[in-house]
């Protein structure tokens, strides 16, 4: 019997001295479970600090977002005006260049039918002079002087004619150009080559490099 009772609290006296593993284990699960919830609870706190900054920014930020807006619609119509006003500035010269032309085209639309009613005044000048003979104006001083001073005219009325860019056009022994020369017939000459004015029926008129009436020639005919 007290052998029995012997052997009993030697078996609990090891059992107490045995390490409890279960508690060990238990106890550090327990010890990670609260870092972990504290770490929780840090960020909790941390999120929560993070809010209430942000809390008190919130107008400022606002303020800062409706300034970046109002400045880039300002960039955006600033675009849009240089844009703009750009192309009202090409607009603008454009029309001035056009209206350069139009009036430009105007005078000498006005000048080329005031140069063609006068070529008339210039021809009859010509007809005038060819009529008299040389015999006549050598004889007679009075047919001289009137024929001197009819030249004398038609000199000056050319010459001021050309001032405002009206010139003569008279292409003896130049080539037949359709352009400025209207052939009313054709001869054989040796002495020229086909194609060339040999005779000047009635000379032309230009108008600032415009022809106003083709002069009127005889060309060589080509042999045939």
């Amino acid at each position: 019997m007290q052998r029995q009772f012997a052997s009993v609290l030697r078996s609990s006296a090891r059992a107490a001295a045995r390490p409890t593993y279960v508690n060990s284990s238990f106890r550090a699960f327990s010890t990670t479970k609260f870092s972990r919830n504290s770490e929780k609870k840090d960020d909790k706190k941390e999120e929560e600090v993070k809010e209430e900054v942000a809390e008190e920014l919130s107008p400022i930020e606002k303020d800062l977002k409706d300034l970046r807006a109002k400045l880039e619609k300002k960039e955006k119509d600033y675009v849009e005006m240089k844009d703009l006003y750009v192309r009202s500035i090409a607009d603008f010269r454009n029309l001035q260049e056009t209206t350069k032309r139009e009036i430009q085209k105007a005078k000498d639309f006005a000048l080329q039918k005031f140069a063609k009613d006068l070529i008339e005044s210039i021809d009859n000048f010509g007809h005038a002079l060819s009529s008299v003979k040389e015999d006549s104006v050598k004889a007679n001083d009075e047919i001289k002087q009137l024929y001197d001073g009819v030249k004398l005219t038609r000199d000056v009325f050319e010459k001021t004619l050309q001032r405002h860019g009206m010139t003569k056009i008279d292409p003896m022994d130049e080539e037949f150009n359709p352009n400025k020369h209207e052939a009313t017939f054709q001869a054989p000459n040796a002495e020229k080559e086909p194609g060339t004015v040999f005779f000047v029926q009635q000379p032309g008129y230009e108008l600032n490099g415009r022809v106003l009436r083709a002069a009127k020639v005889g060309i060589v005919k080509a042999n045939e």
